[in-house]
């Protein structure tokens, strides 16, 4: 990525722009959500640079699955601790 493709971080702004237009239209109390998986995705590209797939919205989809799992993961352990 970079030279000859887009980088990772470049073709998620551009993913994130082309959403735009739902973003706006969610609701107030949806719209930091939605900014916030794109937040969470940003976290990710170290290694969705190191993957380079053809189509980039799959590792952005997967970045975005995966904090999402950290974050039920985090939650869990810490109701786990609660209960103990």
């Amino acid at each position: 990525m970079g030279k000859t493709n887009p980088t990772y971080r470049d073709t998620l702004s551009e993913f994130e722009n082309e959403w735009s237009p739902y973003h706006r239209a969610l609701r107030l109390e949806y719209q930091d959500h939605f900014e916030r998986l794109f937040d969470q995705a940003r976290n990710f590209a170290d290694a969705g640079g190191i993957q380079n797939h053809p189509n980039p919205m799959t590792t952005h989809l997967i970045s975005i699955l995966l904090a999402q799992e950290c974050r039920i993961a985090n939650l869990e352990e810490q109701l786990e601790a609660e209960n103990e």
